[in-house]
């Protein structure tokens, strides 16, 4: 319970629907000595609309109070305002029906929210809603029943902390760069180059992996054969892959 005998307690409460009906919010914050957020209580409705998580949001609030501090609560719901004392008194004269005698909307949160109001000393002040320079109390108390956190996750009475929109997250760690693919006929390092093949030069078999000669390796002859080493043959015609027929013959 909130609150010592003598003093005055200024609250807000606020709901959040996202689709009314839709996943709902609820959610109150009282103050500081300097208006400042001090404490505050958020929960998740489920599926509900935006007149149920206000009336909710006051529910919660009132019953998180000491009922003998006098109260103010700042709400920018005109619903929830008017329900609990403008239309409140008729709704009881007429057997909890309106006047065009349809069944009071909500009836169960305002039945409640009326036995927490008894003998008690409240003040609600209406206040605009999402406004830039609005109500601090009123705009804390939004933003966190439009966050909706899991009931699991829900503790009374929070201390308030100071909001981050953009909290600094450490980065993860970088990522080791993925090894260089390796081109047509020539490893990557470090991988250990293969061993040189029938149609390798040998320079290009000497080589460590990393490097190629300067010089392109030596193109087959008409036989299939390579030339050996120091004896460089006269330069020919490749054949086509698939051909048959002789480089030397014209088509």
């Amino acid at each position: 319970m909130i609150g010592r005998m003598g003093e005055r307690v200024v609250a807000a409460c606020d709901g959040a629907s996202k689709g009314n009906p839709g996943p709902a919010g609820w959610a109150w914050v009282i103050a500081d000595g300097s208006g400042t957020p001090d404490r505050w209580e958020a929960g998740a409705l489920g599926t509900a609309t935006n007149n149920v998580a206000e009336l909710t949001a006051l529910e919660r609030l009132l019953a998180a109070t000491d009922p003998g501090v006098p109260l103010e609560v700042r709400m920018d719901s005109q619903y929830a305002m008017k329900a609990v004392t403008t239309w409140l008194p008729g709704w009881k004269r007429n057997g909890w029906r309106t006047a065009a005698g349809k069944p009071v909307a909500n009836q169960e949160l305002v039945v409640r929210i009326d036995g927490l109001l008894q003998d008690r000393s409240v003040e609600f002040r209406h206040v605009p809603a999402h406004q830039v320079d609005g109500d601090r109390l009123n705009d804390f108390a939004d933003r966190a029943a439009a966050r909706r956190p899991p009931p699991s996750r829900t503790r009374a009475a929070h201390r308030a902390r100071p909001s981050r929109r953009h909290p600094s997250r450490a980065r993860p760690p970088a990522v080791p760069p993925a090894a260089p693919r390796a081109a047509p006929g020539r490893p990557a390092s470090p991988v250990v180059p293969p061993a040189p093949s029938r149609r390798s030069s040998p320079a290009a078999a000497r080589a460590d992996g990393r490097t190629r000669p300067a010089s392109p390796s030596p193109r087959t002859t008409r036989a299939g054969a390579t030339p050996s080493a120091g004896r460089p043959s006269a330069p020919e015609t490749p054949l086509r892959r698939g051909s048959r027929r002789s480089p030397g013959r014209d088509g």
